[in-house]
């Protein structure tokens, strides 16, 4: 049986670093196994500084286990306990074997007397307890002397681990202006040592930094306000430091501390106040709508959403001129403009503004009220204004006959400024590329420039521009759209080529063909046609038409018997007349061809017999019909190359000619290469010029309209009969190929920067003539020949062309 040995005395005891010693008996079959079992009421008297009186109590035991306190810092091994077999007498002759958790690393056991041993320092929050196995062999044989038995070593606590808070350190929010007792967050500290021991973990809480805003509850670790009226505005932030202490808070517990880091969120308990009571404001007449006029600004200690501001404009003359909004980033109100402005009609507004917070609280609503005023004035300022049409918008209409140089409108603007300055009319050319108006330069009378054909257009958009006279860079502009109304000036006509049939064998009053007309014109009561035959054909025998009183007409055949071998086609004239002021009319030919056909109207053939002839030819008739064929082709290019020559006058030598021709330009001119301005024949032979009858486009850019007003009198502009004569010569000039050009605006490329030439100018020639060398005008070819021979160098014979 199992056995340990028991020390005689308490010295003893506590020089083996306070392990306890105790026998006991536990029957293991064949063994007992003796440990040092732990009874409670003789620990507790160790552990205590009274004395102890030696009256026995009864123990309560526990055979299988050991104990032993941890942290142990001596420097001899520390004695746990001793194991003892009876077969053990004393000889050696039994070997003690310690197996299990920590055997021979943490506990080693003397192998002839049993006594077990820690040799590391052990920690209870590493590891609480050892399961072991011991045994007992035969020295010699190695035979076990005794079964197998376990047991436990438990490691007791010391208070060695002070608390700590494995959260922290903390952030916490409360509402700034909290009653006292508000809470703010609970903190916790853990110790590590047992709390089943003693005190070691009973952990009490304490506050070291944070008074006396915040209170700490001691068993709790809860955070609470200890202050009130707490504002945030006045400080935000707080630093709190809490300790919590083992051994209930006595002397001698370890402890440790956290901090807690505790914001004041803010509440909305302060009102808007505008820091400036006057604002004074100016912007430009000019402004365009919804334009910036400036910025007010209600100052709010709070943020956030308590800080929220919304301006509205509650009183004052310009209400109905300016509005006002927030600006949700800044908190501003931004006064912006409503309606244009007008210096000469208002020069000042004032406004009253109102900022006010939208969020409220009632429970601070005594701290109200949350929203101020204040005023702004607003000054315009004059600018110089484009002038202004009276309307906006011109919307005329004109018959498409109307003659050259009509008025059709009467164009008005004014200054809107004070100085009232004189304004000067024109057209925007880019809205009437075709010029067919043209406005009166000083009066705004919008006349027609050109015939107006509604056909080809039949509205036309243009935009007439009013300028002033002192400032030219002020411009305004107003659209004019014209309504080309319809004339009849279009007679009707066969939409397509017409051709029918009719059969030999076909009965008088036979449909053979029905047949419309289209009209460009457009009346308004819309088309109406009317057909008869022509009065040529009024007493047609074969063909007779009637009409369906749908813009449509039947013609019809009168007799029957026609045959191809007498007559294979007719050819009916129809009249067609509108009904339009005045009738127009025209006349189309209806084809109708003689065909066979069966006896159900089917065509069988539309060709005559055809004549038999020769199939071959002579030889000489081949050569006769090439022959005139041959001078066919010569009289033609003969008649081709007699018109050519008479295109071209005859023009004398050019150092011979000594007609004058001044042209104004507003441009350099192209010199030799100029040919596109104008034919200058017309000038040296007019009748080749009065040869040609049919109008012909001109080559040059067609003048301004513009500048005729600078040639015309200002007596003379405001009559009409003036202007509609000026205007019509203008419109003839514009589609007469011969008639001297008024003004001719021309870009040529024939000489500057970029041509072969370079530049003519004599502006940047060098001082000295011997600095200049004009050898390369004998490459420029034939045409500057005589200043080559005048300026290049003449040191070898001069080249031949």
């Amino acid at each position: 049986m199992w056995t340990s040995g028991r020390m005689s005395n308490a010295k003893n005891w506590l020089g083996l670093g306070m392990s306890l010693y105790f026998w006991g008996l536990m029957d293991l079959t064949t063994t007992v196994l003796s440990g040092t079992p732990t009874p409670q009421g003789e620990l507790e008297a160790l552990l205590s500084d009274k004395p102890q009186s030696h009256q026995r109590t009864k123990r309560s035991w526990v055979w299988n286990q050991f104990f032993v306190l941890e942290e142990y810092t001596g420097t001899d091994p520390l004695y746990v306990g001793k194991l003892h077999s009876d077969m053990d007498r004393g000889d050696g002759s039994i070997k003690y074997i310690l197996s299990g958790e920590g055997a021979g690393i943490v506990f080693t056991i003397d192998d002839t007397t049993g006594d077990i041993h820690a040799i590391q320092r052990l920690d209870r929050e590493e590891r609480a307890q050892y399961t072991l196995r011991a045994q007992a062999l035969d020295r010699r044989t190695g035979r076990p002397m005794e079964p197998e038995s376990e047991f436990i070593i438990k490691i007791q606590d010391i208070n060695d681990n002070e608390p700590k808070f494995l959260d922290g350190p903390y952030v916490a929010t409360v509402p700034e202006m909290s009653p006292v007792g508000t809470s703010v967050i609970q903190v916790t500290a853990t110790d590590a040592d047992d709390p089943t021991y003693g005190n070691s973990a009973r952990v009490v809480y304490s506050i070291l930094q944070g008074q006396p805003y915040f209170s700490v509850d001691s068993k709790t670790g809860v955070i609470r306000t200890a202050l009130m009226n707490m504002d945030r505005e006045a400080k935000e932030y707080y630093e709190v430091i809490i300790q919590a202490k083992d051994m209930g808070g006595q002397l001698g517990g370890l402890a440790g501390t956290t901090t807690v880091n505790i914001t004041l969120s803010d509440v909305n308990d302060n009102p808007p106040r505008f820091p400036q009571k006057h604002y004074q404001m100016s912007v430009l007449e000019s402004a365009p709508i919804s334009s910036t006029v400036g910025r007010v600004f209600a100052k709010d200690l709070d943020e956030g959403i308590n800080a929220e501001m919304k301006y509205t404009i509650v009183d004052g003359d310009g209400a109905d001129a300016f509005d006002i909004s927030t600006d949700p980033n800044f908190q501003v109100g931004i006064i912006t403009v409503k309606k244009p402005l007008s210096f000469e009609s208002k020069k000042s507004y004032t406004l009253k503004v109102e900022g006010a917070n939208p969020h409220l609280e009632m429970r601070f609503l005594n701290l109200g009220p949350f929203q101020d005023t204040t005023t702004v004035h607003i000054s315009v300022e004059d600018v110089d204004e484009p002038p202004m049409f009276e309307p906006g918008f011109y919307f005329v209409e004109v018959p498409e006959d109307v003659a050259i140089g009509t008025t059709i409108q009467i164009i008005s603007a004014k200054d809107p400024d004070v100085t009232n300055n004189s304004i000067r009319y024109s057209i925007d050319r880019s809205s009437d590329s075709g010029r067919f108006f043209y406005v009166d330069i000083t009066t705004g009378a919008l006349m027609t420039a050109r015939p107006l054909d509604r056909e080809e257009f039949s509205w036309h958009n243009i935009t007439v521009l009013a300028m002033e006279m002192n400032n030219p860079s002020q411009v305004g502009s107003v659209p004019v759209t014209i309504k080309v109304l319809d004339v009849n000036d279009n007679a009707p006509e066969f939409p397509r080529f017409y051709e029918a049939f009719v059969c030999e064998n076909a009965k008088a009053g036979q449909l053979i063909q029905t047949v419309s007309a289209v009209d460009q014109d457009d009346p308004r009561n819309g088309q109406h046609f009317y057909y008869s035959l022509a009065p040529e054909a009024a007493n047609n025998p074969n063909f007779t038409i009637r009409d369906n009183q749908d813009n449509t007409a039947r013609i019809l055949t009168r007799r029957s018997g026609f045959r191809q071998q007498e007559q294979s086609v007719f050819y009916l004239p129809i009249l067609i007349a509108d009904s339009g002021q005045p009738v127009l009319s025209s006349t189309g030919t209806l084809t109708i061809q003689v065909c066979s056909c069966d006896d159900d109207g089917h065509v069988m053939s539309c060709s005559p017999e055809a004549y038999m002839l020769p199939v071959s030819l002579s030889r000489g008739a081949l050569i006769a019909i090439l022959a005139c064929i041959f001078v066919l082709l010569v009289l033609v290019l003969l008649i081709l190359s007699m018109r050519r020559h008479r295109k071209q006058p005859y023009i004398i030598d050019d150092e011979e000619n000594i007609h004058e021709n001044i042209v104004r330009y507003d441009d350099e001119g192209g010199g030799e290469e100029d040919t596109e301005a104008f034919d200058i024949a017309a000038m040296w032979n007019p009748r080749e010029a009065q040869a040609g009858t049919a109008p012909k486009t001109r080559q040059d850019m067609l003048p301004e309209i513009e500048s005729l007003s600078r040639y015309v009198p200002q007596t003379c502009a405001v009559n009409s009969t003036v202007h509609s004569y000026v205007l019509a010569k203008l419109y003839e000039a514009d589609m007469d190929l011969w008639a001297p050009p008024f003004d001719s605006l021309q870009t040529y490329m024939f000489e500057g920067d970029g041509s072969v030439a370079g530049s003519l100018s004599s502006l940047q020639s060098a001082t000295s003539d011997s600095e200049q060398n004009f050898d390369f005008l004998t490459d420029w070819g034939p045409r500057f020949r005589k200043l080559a021979e005048l300026y290049g160098a003449s040191e070898g014979p001069a080249p031949l062309w």
